[in-house]
């Protein structure tokens, strides 16, 4: 389930980014431009990191950036954002790989976190994901 939603056009790679702030805003980008999401919901990813720290990141290099459905979800996506270079956040955790998750509702988004939470389970299939350099290599890891 997780390649239905991770195709080509929805993920990223790139070298780094200015700061937590702009990666969130890059990983949002292919949901904004295919209309999964308005742009109001990568503002309230960030301003969700402000106000309650750095929840957003679930395992060292991992982060899950999302917001509440009412905020701007037109459809269930995700989009993913591998940096060469982590970010830091205000406490000192670090991410590279940025997954954003966008649910229109509480319940549909409920299988794809559980394909999730089972790649997220070996630290070997994140320190893959978090060196990835293309889609293929991606693909073969999750």
């Amino acid at each position: 389930m997780l390649e239905k939603y991770l195709t080509a056009e929805m993920v990223q790679f790139k070298a780094d980014s200015e700061n937590w702030q702009e990666a969130i805003k890059l990983a949002a980008e292919p949901l904004v431009q295919h209309h999964f999401v308005e742009p109001k919901y990568v503002d309230t990813m960030i301003e969700n990191v402000k106000q309650f720290g750095p929840y957003i990141v679930l395992l060292p290099k991992f982060a899950m950036p999302h917001a509440r459905p009412e905020d701007g979800v037109n459809k269930l996506g995700l989009s993913l954002l591998i940096l060469e270079k982590a970010v830091e956040f205000a406490d000192g955790k670090i991410a590279n790989v940025f997954l954003v998750l966008a649910a229109p509702d509480k319940d549909s988004h409920l299988s794809l976190l559980s394909e999730l939470s089972a790649v997220l389970a070996s630290e070997e299939k994140v320190e893959a994901m978090a060196s990835a350099k293309t889609y293929q290599e991606l693909i073969k890891i999750i």
